[in-house]
């Protein structure tokens, strides 16, 4: 298989995670603007959410173990950590000063930047370690909690036992397990050959394409999807309620 087909297959999931997470905000924008009542807050699309959110972080370790198959580019990793994290801090000083009760300290992107720099702890290491390491990660909180991580300066970690309010919290603890479950199951799938037949089972054509494309521009999606959305939902909504 070649590395342009594997890339496509992994860019086509990204690109349908972040159309999920498109769809997720409008419904949420919706409901803010008062065109749509009891929908953002329901269990099962905050689920739904979750599953969104659950998703990248196990495309990151994908993502790291692919990356380094051939040796991993340091001026390719830097330059991509550097945006997320770039992108990270922008979100939180921007959400700071809209929503300064419920800004985002830590949010996916946060999270994403976390897991790039742990995930890269283990791609030396064996399919089983990063598994083990990945369901202790995604398991000890729901094990153990106190109330000294309590605050935005800790929270983040994972064990908080009331969560200071945010619009967005990914801690590390469990969702950077999701990662290492990624790394591992990428690491499994190159060294059985298998990684060839779930790219082939990835269907082709304009659709695909598309996905692969978003996929391959999702940073950059997820940064400007809320302001073109609310730029257009929130003049509509003005207008209506005239």
């Amino acid at each position: 298989m070649t590395n342009s087909t594997r890339l496509l297959a992994i860019d086509a999931i990204r690109g349908v995670a972040i159309a999920g997470v498109v769809l997720f905000h409008f419904v949420w924008d919706l409901e803010f603007t008062g065109f749509v009542s009891g929908v953002a807050n329901h269990p099962l699309w905050l689920a739904f959410g979750r599953s969104l959110a659950g998703t990248f972080m196990i495309l990151v370790g994908i993502g790291l173990v692919l990356a380094a198959r051939a040796g991993l580019r340091a001026s390719s990793y830097l330059k991509r950590l550097a945006k997320i994290v770039t992108a990270a801090a922008a979100i939180s000083a921007v959400t700071w000063y809209v929503l300064p009760t419920t800004f985002i300290y830590f949010g996916i992107l946060h999270a994403i930047a976390a897991a790039t720099l742990i995930g890269t702890l283990f791609l030396r290491a064996p399919a089983w370690t990063c598994l083990l390491a990945g369901i202790a990660v995604f398991f000890m909180p729901m094990l153990w909690r106190s109330a000294s991580f309590d605050t935005r300066w800790l929270a983040w970690i994972g064990f908080a036992e009331q969560v200071p309010p945010s619009n967005d919290f990914v801690p590390i603890f469990p969702w950077v397990g999701l990662t290492l479950m990624g790394a591992a199951g990428a690491k499994w799938l190159l060294s059985t050959g298998l990684d060839a037949a779930f790219a082939n089972a990835l269907p082709t054509g304009k659709p695909a394409w598309l996905l692969a494309w978003m996929g391959r521009r999702s940073l950059a999606i997820y940064l400007l999807h809320q302001p073109i959305l609310l730029g257009i939902i929130l003049p509509v909504s003005w207008l209506v309620q005239r």
